[in-house]
This record gives C-alpha cells, structure tokens and sequence, in this order.
C-alpha cells in the first residue's frame, strides 16, 4: 500500500507543496573593477512543484579587470543557506563566489554584488610585471602591469565555465602568488557552475564549424565546394573533425558532410573508406581527426573523391530492382525499376540511421548490390563523427520483376543515368550540436 494511500485511509490531509515564485536572471561578462560594487534587476519564472529557489555569484577579479557570473531561477538542488567561499585570495588574481537556495517565494533576492566585494587595500608593488587579461576572445594585447610584491608569478591558462547551455571560455592572465597551473585551488563546482582549467595553448582548439546536405545526379563525379560558414571554440581535449559520407543507388547520390569540435578520436587520423560497392549501391565515407587550429579544412568533396576507384562503366545485366535513395520520406512501392549493371546479383532494401555532426536523419535506400550480403555497411557503427546503425531486408533476387525501361548505367563507377530527371543540388542548414 502507497503512503499516499494510508494517509488517505487515516484521514490525514497532507498539505500540497505550493509551486514557488523565483527571480531569474543570468549574467556573464568582464566589467572594471572601477564599477564595482554591481547592482542588478533580475525578472521572475514559475518554479514546478517542489522546486526551490538558487542564486549564484562569482567574482573574478584580476588587476583593473572582473569576470562576474550571476545565474538565478528555479532549482531542484538541496536548499541551504547564503555560503561565501573565497577560492583564491588576492592580492594579483583572486575568486570568490555566493550560492544560496532557498524554498520561499522571490527569497533569491541578492540585488548586489556587495557580499563579495570589499574597496582594495593598498598593496606594496614588486619587480614583476605580467601580462593581465580577463576576455573569451583573445589575450594577444593584454597590458603588462607591475605585479604585488606578494605575487611574483605569472599566470596564464584558460577557464572553462559551463552550466546548463552557458559554456564560456575564459582566457586569463595575471599575478599569481605561487607558480603553476592551479587557479581554482581544486574547485570544480559552484553551484551548477562547472568549472575546468587548462594552461595548455594547444589544449583548446579553434575549427572550422558547418554541415552540408546534397542530393544530384552526379556527385560521384564532379567535386563539390565544402565550405564552413562559421567558427567553434572546443571544450577541452576536443580535436576537429571534418566528415563526408557518399550514398549512391544510380539514379541519385547523396552527399552530407560536418565540420566541427568532437571528442578526442585517434589524433592526425584520415582516412577514406569504401563500405559498399561498385557496382551497385555505393557507400563511401571520409573522415578526419586532427588536433591543430582550423585543421579541418578541406574545400571540396575531392578529398573523398580522387580515392575512389573509377573502373569503366559496366554493361547492363539482367538484374531489375527498385531504386530509390530518399532523406526526407520512404521509399514507396513507385520506387523507379532499373536494369542493374553486370555484376550485381541481389536487390538491397533498407535505411541508415544517421545522427552526430549536427545532423540527424534516416536515409532510405533501395537498389542494385554486387555482394550476397545484405548489409552495406558490414555492422560498421561509426563513420567519422556520424553513428550510424543499419536496418534492411535481405537481399533477395527476384523472381519477376516489372519491365525496366531502356536506361544503361553510363559514366565513371556506373554511378549515373543517361536519362536523369532528378532534382537539383540542394543546401540546407542543419541546426549545429551543444
């Protein structure tokens, strides 16, 4: 028996708790130290029920410059009371943070930054000078200034701050009273602050961030221009990659392509694969993981495409099977019937789940295959940054099937149709990955 039920059973009445009222508000950015203490006004949410109230405050502060975090809203975090933990002392670079979490309405009302700042003594000067910046763009102008005598160290690393979908990549420098890279003085967590350090130039790189969608009669053949139309910072120990996958049934070719960030795979690692074919359905991929700024930088679809074999076009066999190759629907019973080129033996029925790279899809596929087997990707579950998990039928041969119309697979591989009427090349944006 529930204890819902007893209760109700013994007439007791347990008070429903009431969904609360909090502030919201979320601040992020470098201000001078000369504008402190902050004040702020924040708007209000309706909290779900059972959910308490959280405001958090951290306070970088670092020469004539402060890094101020501020997040306010609804939690389902252990309430507790007002804490202040100062996570590294001044003088030259100090942090401090407030959190609280508290189950009354609009009780996470902290308006100020005064909690956490107090007017700078006066600090005698020493003989170091080092550079002092606080910015997620670049450091590369930072002015020098003459540290405290007590910090006679140069700091210089990058923070990584995220919580929820804020992620900011802090790059800092300043005095330090001790050498090293340990800025936080081991804090990983304030609040639902996550925090991550690095002093490793090269540990946080920059790549070239797009994705490409295609679909043509002849993009086996001719290269086709990948660009990307933006930028991405990576988190730490990410490298760049940069993925094309080819779909090819004869009648239509697909192309999709990613650039971006992804988690660390075998460093300087390229390659080109041939899952299936020709003749017959084609399936090849390139990918490439590297771990040096915008290294993701191939123009074309000819990096996939100069490795390909280019053998000279088959003749048409016996073999008749629907074809089709569909992003967007299923493939219906109207799939086109085709005269398959000598060498295939079986007609392929299935799609490929595709998601990663920004791009999340099912491709249908029907056509002619050269092999037995009815799989084209041989139980493969990565190409590149795409997972990939195939479903098919098995590959059948088939008794009788429609009359083909008189098409030959002409053109390098038997990759395209002397009569095409297909759609033209497309580009369609894809939304881009967290």
């Amino acid at each position: 028996m529930s204890p819902a039920l007893l209760l109700a059973l013994l007439g007791i009445t347990v008070p429903r708790v009431q969904a609360l009222t909090c502030y919201r508000g979320t601040l992020v950015s470098v201000r001078s130290a000369s504008e402190l203490p902050l004040q702020w006004t924040t708007s209000q949410e309706h909290c779900e029920d059972g959910w308490s109230c959280q405001e958090v405050l951290m306070l970088m502060e670092n020469g004539p410059h402060v890094y101020v975090v501020l997040i306010k809203g609804c939690t389902q975090a252990a309430d507790h009371e007002a804490l202040v933990t100062q996570h590294r002392a001044g003088p030259g670079l100090s942090i401090a943070s407030y959190t609280r979490v508290c189950r009354e309405n609009l009780c996470n009302h902290l308006s100020t930054s005064l909690p956490l700042w107090a007017p700078p003594l006066p600090t005698a000067l020493g003989s170091v000078r080092c550079p002092v910046c606080l910015s997620a763009e670049s450091c590369g102008s930072a002015a020098e200034l003459t540290c405290p005598a007590e910090s006679a160290h140069c700091y210089s690393g990058v923070l990584l701050l995220s919580a929820g979908s804020l992620t900011t990549h802090l790059k800092v420098q300043g005095c330090m009273s001790q050498a090293g890279c340990n800025l936080l003085n081991g804090t990983q967590e304030i609040g639902p602050i996550s925090l991550r350090e690095t002093c490793d130039p090269k540990a946080i790189l920059t790549c070239h961030r797009g994705n490409m969608f295609r679909t043509s009669q002849d993009l086996t053949q001719k290269p086709v221009t990948w660009s990307a139309n933006s930028e991405q910072l990576c988190n730490l120990g990410e490298v760049c990659q940069e993925t094309l996958l080819l779909i090819d049934v004869g009648i239509r070719s697909l192309l999709l392509g990613s650039k971006g960030c992804s988690k660390a795979r075998t460093q300087g690692s390229q390659a080109v694969s041939i899952h299936t074919g020709p003749p017959g359905v084609l399936v090849a991929s390139f990918a490439r993981f590297c771990s040096s700024d915008k290294c993701n930088s191939a123009a074309s679809s000819s990096v996939l495409l100069n490795s390909l074999p280019h053998p000279a076009p088959p003749a048409p066999g016996d073999l008749q099977c629907p074809t089709c190759l569909s992003i967007f629907g299923s493939c219906t019973q109207n799939s086109d019937i085709v005269r398959c080129p000598k060498g295939t033996s079986h007609c392929y029925k299935g799609h490929i789940a595709l998601r990663g790279g920004g791009l999340t899809s099912p491709v249908n596929i029907q056509g002619c295959l050269a092999q037995p087997s009815s799989s084209l990707l041989n139980g493969t579950k990565n190409i590149g940054v795409f997972s990939v998990i195939e479903d098919h039928d098995k590959a059948i041969v088939p008794d009788g099937a429609a009359p083909a119309p008189d098409l030959a697979w002409v053109g390098g591989l038997g990759l395209s149709l002397a009569l095409w009427c297909g759609a033209p090349s497309l580009l369609i944006p894809f939304p881009h990955d967290s």
